[in-house]
């Protein structure tokens, strides 16, 4: 379990010096070919934070209520409300808000910009089909998220992101006007275009490829909260083999936040390198691998 948590901090942590490397690279291709030095970088950043900025405060209520998810008290789920407050204790966590998406399906997601502004929500198909082993393995996974501060560094990837994707077309625009100006610098204005054209494409795959880290990383950070790994693996299991039809509600933008994939899962090479969660057969044969 140690060598997982530690394998995958590592490699998040690669993939984001990678993502800034390759940030200041574009920022600097910028400032040569539109002879503006970093004036456009700085703006990209800051237009990008201010935009993510406002969803890192208010993105937790929309990812609920895009979900149909709705809170419950103690009284109205003991056994839920229970499970959730004895893994806090162990985890040494404040208690989420806790809500019921009313799906079949077996998933779960945890949202908020720390463990004080946090919450959890799990489908009805997961308290329904899933033993008590298994439901406490999904719960930890999830609570993981949390204490990890998953949240938080997805809102610092999609800053990121957004840099990357305004640079890119401030980049395009400048190399069309360029290209009207001076016909001699051709070369240099096609592969900008080349590169304005594919590096959203490489942020939008590092950011995936972050999203997976991190669902490995909760997997294994999750099973050391259990201290039994063959609970989340036998759930993430039964979701491979329950979950025919996608999530009701299901939104690209909140994708990412679930335990599974909830419109399906990606077996494909190509079609897994566009994908928010790692393949359920990778997870469960390093759950089923952990000591």
């Amino acid at each position: 379990m140690y060598q997982q948590i530690d394998s995958n901090k590592r490699k998040t942590v690669l993939l984001i010096v990678i993502f800034i490397a390759f940030i200041l690279l574009l920022g600097w291709l910028f400032g040569y070919l539109t002879e503006s030095g970093y004036l456009g970088l700085g703006a990209a950043i800051i237009i990008s934070t201010v935009m993510t900025l406002i969803s890192y405060y208010a993105g937790d209520k929309v990812a609920l209520s895009s979900s149909g998810a709705r809170e419950i008290t103690h009284d109205e789920n003991k056994y839920v409300y229970h499970l959730v407050e004895n893994l806090c204790i162990t985890a040494g966590t404040p208690l989420p808000k806790i809500y019921i998406i009313d799906d079949p399906n077996i998933n779960a997601f945890a949202t908020g910009r720390d463990p004080q502004h946090a919450s959890i929500a799990l489908t009805q198909g997961a308290i329904d089909k899933l033993t008590n082993e298994e439901l406490e393995g999904v719960i930890a996974h999830e609570l993981s998220h949390v204490k990890n501060y998953d949240i938080r560094l997805m809102m610092v990837v999609l800053v990121l992101v957004g840099v990357i994707a305004l640079l890119a077309d401030w980049l395009m625009r400048g190399l069309f006007h360029k290209g009207d100006n001076n016909k001699s610098a051709g070369i240099f204005i096609i592969v900008g275009i080349v590169i304005a054209l594919l590096t959203p494409l490489i942020a939008e795959l590092i950011k995936l490829a972050i999203s997976r880290k991190r669902e490995y990383l909760a997997d294994a950070d999750g099973s050391l909260l259990t201290r039994y790994p063959q609970g989340l693996a036998n759930a993430l299991e039964k979701i491979g083999q329950e979950n025919v039809q996608p999530l009701k509600r299901a939104h690209n933008a909140t994708a990412h936040l679930y335990i599974a994939n909830p419109f399906g899962q990606t077996k494909k090479f190509l079609s897994g390198l566009f994908s928010t969660h790692p393949p359920l057969e990778d997870r469960i044969a390093k759950l089923r691998g952990m000591a």
